[in-house]
């Protein structure tokens, strides 16, 4: 049962569930027709409901949603039912925090206006099936704005996706890719090659900086020592990861394992020399 806080418009309502004391936003079409604040209704069949996390712990639920036009909050749950489609579960809390960021990417948009994201060729190979939902996202937008929003913006709208699948937040992933991003063009700096970002073994590479600096963040390590190995026989690969894990140890500011530095010279091995798989 609920008691109805505020209509958004014929398809959002903002409500006090009873029974948990949450304040939720309910979407779906035509639920908010003929309703108004205080009423109780009860579950409505086929009606999303989407529990509320704000930007800005001070700021009340209410402020936040009176911030943010109904449409971009119908877009943001589209594209959540989008990933849901792909992943099966998303978590509802990324509702807010994304509508807010896709109406600030339509308003770029119609305004010829552009943020740039030097990270989303990185963002679209760490996290693809993430990045196919935002394009699906891209196509909510457009259809229910006209606003056509750029690839980079496509990229951001990853990141909120990512988070609602996982317990990283949009800044801490971003950070993350950018991390990688450095860690790479170290790499190709080091041994005067480009490694093409749609490759295999760039992709495992990419991926595994990614789940090192996760472990890493979580004072973890992979308890696989190939450091020995890897100095006697590709010593200038094993000095190149050294390089990357102190690196990462200082952007993060978090010891890396000492362990890291021979799992990530395979990976790097893997890239600058093919044939020595």
């Amino acid at each position: 049962m609920y008691r109805i806080i505020k209509v958004l418009n014929n398809n959002s309502i903002l409500a006090y569930q009873l029974e948990t004391g949450k304040e939720q936003i309910l979407l779906g079409k035509g639920i908010g027709f003929g309703k108004k604040p205080t009423e109780k209704i009860g579950e409505i069949p086929g009606a999303k409901v989407y529990a509320l996390v704000t930007r800005e712990k001070k700021q009340s639920v209410l402020q936040a949603v009176n911030g943010i036009s109904p449409v971009y909050i119908e877009i943001a749950g589209r594209i959540i039912e989008e990933a849901e489609k792909i992943f099966g579960t998303v978590s509802h809390e990324i509702l807010l925090p994304m509508a807010d960021h896709i109406a600030l990417a339509a308003k770029r948009a119609l305004e010829n206006r552009q943020m740039p994201n030097p990270f989303t060729p990185d963002i679209r190979v760490l996290f693809g099936k993430e990045y196919e939902a935002a394009l699906r996202g891209r196509e909510i937008i457009r259809e229910m704005t006209g606003a056509e929003i750029s690839d980079d913006e496509v990229g951001f709208i990853t990141l909120h996706i990512h988070a609602g699948r996982s317990d990283e937040q949009v800044s801490e992933a971003l950070d993350t890719t950018r991390i990688i991003n450095q860690g790479i063009s170290m790499i190709e700096e080091e041994f005067g090659q480009k490694f093409p970002a749609d490759s295999l073994a760039c992709t495992r590479l990419m991926s595994h900086l990614y789940y090192m600096a996760a472990r890493t963040r979580r004072g973890e390590s992979t308890n696989v020592d190939f450091n020995d190995f890897i100095f006697a026989s590709y010593p200038r690969t094993g000095e190149a990861a050294e390089k990357v894990c102190r690196f990462m140890e200082k952007e993060l500011k978090k010891p890396v394992a000492k362990e890291e530095i021979g799992f990530l010279a395979i990976h790097i091995q893997r890239v600058i020399a093919p044939e020595t798989q």
